[in-house]
């Protein structure tokens, strides 16, 4: 009996201080972990969300790039740390959809290795050439494909990446099988497409626009249903003639087994910060369409993982593709 009543008071001291740490929470800095390079189109988006959600918390956001393995390296550090709400990650499509199936041995079970928090946003990807190939528009581009297949490359943020599989959609789709240079992220992919040492990226137009805009790189075709209001004057593939569709998103995730209370709070300051419209103006200037309030839940983000990693399945094993 004395046992039993020592074991339902520490389980109720327990829960006093989980309830009293979550309400709390946060009393120090928060770390963002972002799966990838500075600079890339995660980063970019990481960083202005991240700057307002430190105003909302009262406690800083420290945003640390921990990139590799198409954004595994830094969504498996964040899977493996405390689940006490001061470490998470903004995951995308890539490190918490596509990579469930384009790795033969995932570092981590993207559905059930972490707590779903919030979904943020969704970013299409743009077909974006080194300025001086010898193409104008999706046509000319897959005609030059196809007759230089053997000599073309095209970059990626990281093998598994949104950006490689972009990539591997468009490759599948123009029918050619061309040479892929996985970068740390890409910020660094982009930089040599801008010295022509790669010919093409499959690039996110959160970081595209400003090098398309100053006409240092060439966009070729926008990979959504719809044009984007960041690139009003760029068509889409099938408007082209050659349908295909690549995209990503973003998401905050925490290690699994995190508070319910700390969840919500995150969830909340997530949602305030992307509905600032300071954030959700530079958010629309970068082509991320901010999701509606009803898609940010926790509940639906766990779901609609679930569904990302089936949607994807199929087209990375017609393709072949493999990251391993």
């Amino acid at each position: 009996m004395k046992k039993m009543l020592s074991g339902a008071v520490l389980a109720a001291l327990l829960a006093v201080s989980g309830a009293a740490n979550a309400q709390n929470y946060p009393n120090r800095p928060v770390t963002m972990v972002i799966p990838f390079a500075a600079g890339g189109p995660t980063d970019v988006l990481g960083r202005i969300v991240g700057q307002r959600m430190s105003e909302i918390l009262g406690q800083q956001v420290v945003i640390e790039n921990v990139g590799g393995a198409g954004g595994q390296t830094g969504s498996k550090r964040v899977a493996d740390a405390q689940p006490d709400g001061y470490t998470f990650v903004l995951g995308t499509v890539g490190t918490h959809a596509q990579s469930q199936t384009l790795y033969k041995k995932p570092l981590y079970n993207a559905a059930a290795d972490f707590t779903p928090v919030a979904l943020l946003a969704e970013v299409p990807i743009a077909i974006t050439a080194r300025k001086d190939l010898p193409v104008n528009g999706l046509k000319e581009f897959v005609a030059y494909a196809k007759a230089n297949t053997d000599k073309m490359t095209f970059g990626s943020a990281g093998a598994g990446s949104a950006t490689h599989l972009g990539c591997v959609v468009a490759n599948t789709a123009m029918g050619t099988n061309i040479t892929h240079v996985p970068y740390r992220g890409t910020g660094p992919a982009m930089q040599d497409l801008q010295g022509g040492r790669i010919d093409f990226l499959c690039e996110i137009i959160s970081t595209a626009k400003p090098h398309i805009d100053s006409g240092a790189v060439k966009a070729i075709a926008i990979l959504t249903k719809e044009r984007s209001p960041a690139l009003p004057n760029l068509a889409t593939a099938a408007e082209q003639g050659t349908p295909m569709e690549a995209y990503t998103w973003n998401a905050i995730f925490l290690p699994k087994g995190a508070p319910a209370d700390v969840v919500k709070k995150l969830a909340d300051a997530a949602s305030q910060a992307i509905d600032t419209p300071a954030v959700k103006d530079r958010l629309a200037g970068l082509g991320a369409t901010v999701v509606t309030p009803d898609r940010r839940t926790p509940d639906y983000l766990g779901k609609f993982v679930k569904s990302e990693i089936e949607k994807w399945a199929a087209p990375i094993k017609a393709s072949g593709a493999s990251a391993d």
